[in-house]
C-alpha cells in the first residue's frame, strides 16, 4: 500500500526519544500506527542513524509508518518514511525537495490561518493540529485548546490531521468530542509503565469515540 494512503488510515501516532526496540515493538502491539523518532539530546548525524535503526525495524515488523522529525536531508540515511517540520523548522517545499516526492512530509500548525496555509500546501501530506494542552514537550508553546480542534474539525481540512499536546487517556474523550479522529502523543505512552496497554487504551478510546459521534 502507498504511504498517503497508510497515513490516511492512521489513527494513533506516537512521538518518542530514542528508544529500544522492545519499547517501540511494545507500543505498536498496542495500537501505534505511525511512529517518530524527535531526540533533541541526540549529539550529532551519526547518532540519529543508529538511533533511527530500531525505529525502522520496528515499523516495518508492524507494518507503521516511520517519521524522522526536523532533519529532510537524514531521511533517507535513516530510511524513514517522511519527515515532520514545525512552524520554526524546514518550510514544506524545502523539505519536500530533500525527500522526494514518494515520502511524506509532515507540518505542525498552532493557529487557523497556518491551518489554512498547510492545507492548501502542496507539499504537505498531514498536518498536526495543537498544541490542545500546554505541555513540557514544547515548552513555551502557549496551548491552543479545545477551540482549535474544533475548528479543524468544522472546516474539514482536505489533509488528513492529528490533534496534539498534553493528549492521554484522561484528555482524551474531550478531544475526541471536540472532532479529532487521529491523535498524536508523548508521555502518555513514554512514561507508562506497560507502553503496550497504554497504546491499547488510547486506540480503544479513540475508536469507541470515533464511532459513538
Amino acid at each position: 500500500m502507498e504511504l498517503r494512503e497508510r497515513l490516511a488510515g492512521a489513527r494513533l501516532y506516537l512521538v518518542c526519544d530514542a528508544r529500544p526496540r522492545a519499547f517501540l515493538d511494545a507500543a505498536l502491539r498496542g495500537g501505534v500506527d505511525v511512529i517518530q523518532l524527535r531526540d533533541k539530546t541526540l549529539g550529532g548525524d551519526e547518532e540519529i542513524v543508529a538511533a533511527a535503526r530500531a525505529f525502522r525495524d520496528a515499523a516495518d515488523a508492524a507494518g507503521a509508518l516511520f517519521v524522522l522529525n526536523d532533519r529532510p536531508d537524514l531521511v533517507a540515511a535513516c530510511g524513514a518514511d517522511g519527515v515532520h517540520v514545525g512552524q520554526d523548522d524546514a518550510d514544506p517545499r524545502s523539505a519536500r525537495a530533500a525527500v522526494g516526492d514518494d515520502r511524506i512530509v509532515g507540518r505542525s500548525t498552532h493557529a487557523p490561518g497556518q491551518l489554512a496555509a498547510a492545507d492548501e500546501d502542496p507539499d504537505v501530506d498531514y498536518l498536526a493540529v495543537g498544541p490542545v494542552h500546554a505541555t513540557p514537550t514544547k515548552p513555551g508553546r502557549p496551548a491552543a485548546g479545545l477551540a482549535y480542534v474544533e475548528h479543524a474539525a468544522r472546516i474539514e481540512p482536505a489533509t488528513p490531521w492529528f490533534a496534539i499536546g498534553g493528549i492521554d487517556a484522561t484528555t482524551l474523550p474531550a478531544v475526541v468530542a471536540a472532532g479529532a479522529r487521529r491523535i498524536v502523543v508523548v508521555r502518555a505512552i513514554t512514561e507508562a509503565a506497560d507502553p503496550e496497554a497504554a497504546a491499547r487504551a488510547l486506540r480503544d478510546g479513540l475508536e469507541a469515540g470515533v464511532g459513538a459521534r
